[in-house]
């Protein structure tokens, strides 16, 4: 080996020190960075020595688009269990205490109580009371859910702006790298924010990337909806200002695609958006629809019926609703009806009512009296009433609950399906939630910082320096003594 050959060897080898050195400075100072691939030195083999040709990042895009995906499932399911929790609490209470199957239960115990001595007007207007009671809590529960319906609008209002945001600077970092690609320069700080990005977004729709020359990206969202190529696509959404038991939700398009709400407790939704709409158009509106069940089991219930044979339909009794007096047709659910239920007027002494009608009947007129004969003892009817809640009558399956059921054994399935659909969609969030976790581990493992293995490195390039440093120093000092001797 010559002189030369030797002086430029070393020279190799102390610009690869160097280039390296710098990296793995690089790599420690973002160690604490999630969103930062480790940086890694390509070298090949040149004339004198190993050269440092490219500086990349230790990608690992299957294991990133896949972690990507999993953010997705989790994000959506967590909504769904988080809206499960939200209306049980809404619409049953704390230890469901403001339940309708708690209500009905303190009403039956209050008529039981009153058709012992039907003779004591101040229990019948303890009976009132408890119907009152049970009325309010199941309209104020309708009430409530309409509320979260109406959240959650403004949540896909303010989910969308952001996605919109995210796809503004997506553009840009997607810009760079296209550019950096195509002239050769370094766009690994690029790579890594458009990575940040794509985690970000993944959050509100589930993310499939397509990628094209230059290291160009095209999204997709959901169902192959195009979200972005070159410049985002358009996304729009209007919220409702108010809800009503009859408002339907406006759907949330991506370039002029609805996006697909998700269905059941272990939802199909990937991300926060199709999530979301599904508490908003599916899970709540089947709350809802089982309190308007409750509502028209009771207004059948304690319907007054004609006494005397002359076919006088059916009117509502203690219960009525914005239909009323009539009653609603038998198993058919009437949309809002919970909305609107209240104790009747002819009933209520706090509206000039009379509290006895609930033992002798007759609100509706002579035609519906059950106590034809007065007695003040009269505990038929209300003897009849308390059976009436325990007895099977025709159920709508579309609120969610099927087979035919008392009023109150609906009530208390209908506590059952919240809370089972609660559990499913906790069980289920934790499993998604377990699985993004263990490929996101994953992923940081493969590419993220290490300090150990980074100050390790640094020993050895350290040794590497100081061994080329030795030999341009013998290089030198045999130079001098050659051009000594050439003298």
């Amino acid at each position: 080996m010559t002189l030369t050959a030797a002086i430029k060897i070393a020279q190799s080898s102390l610009f690869n020190v160097s280039q390296q050195t710098q990296l793995a400075s690089r790599n420690i100072t973002d160690a604490g960075n999630e969103d930062y691939v480790r940086r890694q030195a390509h070298v090949s083999t040149a004339p004198y020595g190993a050269r440092t040709y490219s500086i990349g990042r230790a990608e690992q895009p299957a294991l990133f688009k896949s972690s990507l995906a999993a953010l997705s499932d989790s994000a959506g399911q967590a909504v769904i269990g988080d809206a499960a929790s939200r209306l049980q609490t809404a619409v049953n209470g704390v230890d469901n205490q403001n339940s309708a199957s708690v209500k009905i239960g303190a009403l039956r115990d209050a008529l039981q109580i009153y058709s012992a001595d039907a003779s004591n007007p101040i229990l019948g207007s303890s009976a009132i009371d408890a119907a009152r009671d049970l009325a309010r809590s199941i309209s104020s529960a309708s009430q409530g859910i309409q509320s979260y319906r109406a959240e959650i609008d403004r949540d896909i209002a303010a989910g969308v702006d952001d996605l919109r945001s995210l796809l503004d600077q997506f553009e840009t970092a997607n810009s760079l790298v296209v550019q950096g690609t195509q002239l050769r320069t370094d766009v690994n700080d690029a790579l890594d924010q458009r990575d940040a990005l794509l985690k970000q977004m993944s959050e509100y729709v589930s993310i499939s990337v397509v990628q094209r020359d230059n290291n160009d990206f095209v999204l997709y969202a959901g169902q192959g909806i195009t979200l972005f190529e070159t410049v985002p696509r358009n996304i729009s959404f209007d919220p409702q200002t108010a809800y009503s038991p009859t408002t339907t939700g406006n759907p949330l398009r991506i370039d002029g695609v609805p996006l697909t709400v998700g269905q059941g407790a272990n939802t199909s939704a990937s991300g926060k958006l199709s999530a979301l709409m599904q508490a908003r158009d599916s899970v709540a509106v089947q709350q809802q629809s089982q309190l308007d069940e409750i509502a028209r089991g009771l207004v059948e219930t304690f319907a007054e019926t004609d006494q005397i044979g002359g076919g006088a339909p059916a009117q509502a009794g203690l219960f009525t609703y914005a239909g009323g007096p009539g009653i609603p047709p038998a198993g058919t659910l009437v949309p809002g009806m919970a909305a609107s239920l209240t104790v009747s007027a002819a009933f209520d002494p706090e509206q000039g009512g009379d509290p006895t009608l609930l033992r002798d009947g007759g609100a509706n007129g002579a035609a519906y009296v059950a106590n034809t004969t007065g007695g003040a003892a009269y505990s038929d009817n209300l003897l009849a009433l308390v059976q009436g809640l325990d007895t099977p009558r025709a159920i709508d399956a579309t609120a969610g609950i099927a087979g035919d059921r008392s009023v109150s054994g609906y009530a208390d399935a209908s506590i059952g399906w919240v809370e089972n659909l609660r559990s499913t969609a906790n069980m289920a969030s934790q499993s998604k939630k377990a699985l993004h976790d263990k490929l996101s581990g994953d992923y940081l493992a493969k590419t993220g910082v290490s300090i150990d293995e980074e100050m390790t490195k640094l020993i050895a390039l350290e040794q590497s320096y100081e061994a080329s440093a030795r030999i341009m120093s013998v290089v030198d000092r045999l130079f001098d003594t050659l051009f000594a001797a050439v003298r």
